[in-house]
C-alpha cells in the first residue's frame, strides 16, 4: 500500500478523517463508469477534465482533487463512500455470464450487466451472516456424449433433462403458476435490471454455489419474461461447466442459446401433457392455451413443431396469420386489463425486510458496507423507491394525560 504503484490512492484528508486518513480504490471508478455504460472520454467530458486524467485516476497513478472526485461521483450517480469502500465479499468465484449476444456492438452493455451481477452477489452476501438462505436444489447436468459433438445435448436429452428438472423441483406435468417463485424457492436469487435503450432479455450466473438470474425490467410481455426465467434456468442446470471463451465464440454461443431455448420450451410445455390440450391448428385456439399455460402463442407453435404435432405448412400458415394480425411483438393477453400479470422477484426483498425489522443489520449499515447508492441497492433488492433513502425527521411522541 505504501508504494507508488499501489492500486489504492490516499484519499484527501480534507474530505475525511485527517488523522487516520481514508483511501480511494481506483477500480471503483472503473466499476461505476462501466455500470453507467460510459467511456473514459464521456466521463471526462461530464467532469470537465482530460480523458487522460480519468485513465490516470482509474489506474491509480494520480489522485483526483476533492472537487474532481465529487464531480465524478455525481456523474456516475454514486456517493463518495463508494470510491473509498473496497469491493465487498461474495459467495465465491463467479461463473461465466450467459448473455444472449457478444461482440463489439454489445460489449458495453454486457460489461454493465456484468458489473450489476457483481453488485447483486455482493448485496445478497451481505445478508449471509443473518439469514439461513434457501437450500440450492437445482440439478446439474452434462452432455452424455450421444450427440456428434460431445459438448452438445441431443433433443431427446433436453426433453428428458427438462422432465428431470421438473421432478427435482417438485412439480408435476401441469402449467407452472409462477416461475419466479419456483426458482426462488429452490435457492435462486432473482432481480430485475432497468437498462434503458438496450436489448437485454435476461442473464444468469453462479457466485460460488449460489445461482442468480437477472431479468430485464422493460419487457412488455409477462409470458416472454417467464420464458426468459426458464431459459436462464436451463443455463444454470445445463451449462455450469461452460467457459467464458465458449460464450464469446459466436457459433458456440448460438448452440448454447438454442439448447437453453429448447429446454425452456420443454420445461414449460411438457411433452407428456401439453400435446393432450392441443386440439386444433387454428390460431384462436392458442389464445385459450396461452391463458392456461402462460406461454406465448409463438413459443407454443414452435413447441408443437418440435413435438411433430404440426407439419411445416401448418406452422408457416400460423406464423403468417400472426404477422397479419401484428402479433409478432404484442399478442393477446400481453397488454391491457386482461393481460397476464408480471411475476416479480420477492426473495431478496423479504430477506432484507426481515433483517431490517429484526435489526441485526440496519439500512445505513448495509449502505456503508456496500458503498452503493440507495437507488441501486433498492433495485437489486426489489424494494420500493425511497426505502433506503436517509431520513432524520422524527415526530414528537405526544400522549394525553
Amino acid at each position: 500500500m505504501g508504494t507508488a504503484k499501489s492500486n489504492i490512492i490516499k484519499f484527501p484528508g480534507a474530505a475525511l478523517d485527517k488523522q487516520a486518513g481514508r483511501f480511494l480504490f481506483p477500480e471503483r471508478i472503473t466499476e461505476a463508469r462501466v455500470a453507467c455504460r460510459m467511456t473514459q472520454t464521456e466521463l471526462a467530458r461530464r467532469v470537465g477534465v482530460q480523458r487522460q486524467s480519468i485513465s490516470y485516476f482509474e489506474n491509480g497513478d494520480r489522485n483526483p482533487d476533492p472537487e474532481t472526485l465529487k464531480a465524478i461521483a455525481d456523474a456516475l450517480n454514486q456517493p463518495l463512500r463508494y470510491f473509498s469502500t473496497s469491493s465487498p465479499q461474495t459467495f465465491g468465484k463467479r461463473s461465466a455470464n450467459f448473455f444472449r449476444k457478444h461482440g463489439p456492438d454489445t460489449k458495453r452493455r454486457n460489461a454493465a450487466s456484468d458489473q450489476y451481477a457483481s453488485w447483486l452477489a455482493q448485496t445478497a452476501f451481505a445478508f449471509d451472516r443473518f439469514v439461513s438462505f434457501q437450500t440450492v436444489s437445482l440439478p446439474r447436468f452434462e452432455p452424455s456424449g450421444q450427440h456428434n459433438d460431445p459438448n452438445r445435448y441431443t433433443a431427446e436429452e433436453l426433453e428428458s433433462l427438462a422432465e428431470e428438472t421438473r421432478r427435482a423441483l417438485g412439480i408435476g406435468l401441469g402449467p407452472i403458476s409462477n416461475t419466479v417463485r419456483l426458482v426462488e424457492a429452490h435457492g435462486v436469487f432473482v432481480a430485475r435490471l432497468m437498462m434503458t435503450n438496450e436489448n437485454v432479455s435476461a442473464f444468469s450466473f453462479w457466485s460460488g454455489d449460489r445461482p442468480f438470474i437477472f431479468l430485464a425490467s422493460d419487457k412488455e410481455s409477462a409470458v416472454r419474461a417467464r420464458f426468459d426465467i426458464c431459459h436462464e434456468l436451463g443455463h444454470l442446470v445445463l451449462h455450469r461447466w461452460i467457459t467464458q471463451d465458449e460464450i464469446e465464440d459466436k457459433v458456440r454461443l448460438k448452440e448454447i442459446e438454442q439448447e437453453a431455448d429448447y429446454f425452456a420450451g420443454a420445461f414449460l410445455l411438457p411433452r407428456n401433457s401439453f400435446p393432450n390440450e392441443v386440439y386444433s391448428p387454428r390460431l384462436s385456439a392458442f389464445v385459450e392455451l396461452k391463458k392456461r399455460w402462460k406461454v406465448s402463442i409463438q413459443a407454443m407453435i414452435f413447441r408443437c413443431k418440435n413435438l411433430g404435432l404440426f407439419d411445416e405448412d401448418q406452422c408457416v400458415n400460423l406464423y403468417k396469420q400472426i404477422s397479419y394480425k401484428k402479433w409478432r411483438t404484442s399478442e393477446p393477453l400481453d397488454i391491457g386489463p386482461n393481460s397476464i400479470p408480471f411475476e416479480e422477484p420477492l426473495l431478496l426483498r423479504r430477506i432484507s425486510e426481515l433483517v431490517f425489522e429484526k435489526d441485526p443489520l440496519n439500512r445505513d449499515e448495509l449502505l456503508n458496507h456496500l458503498g452503493l447508492s440507495p437507488n441501486v441497492v433498492e433495485t437489486l433488492l426489489a424494494l420500493p423507491a425511497g426505502t433506503l433513502e436517509p431520513t432524520h425527521d422524527q415526530e414528537p411522541d405526544i400522549q394525553l394525560k
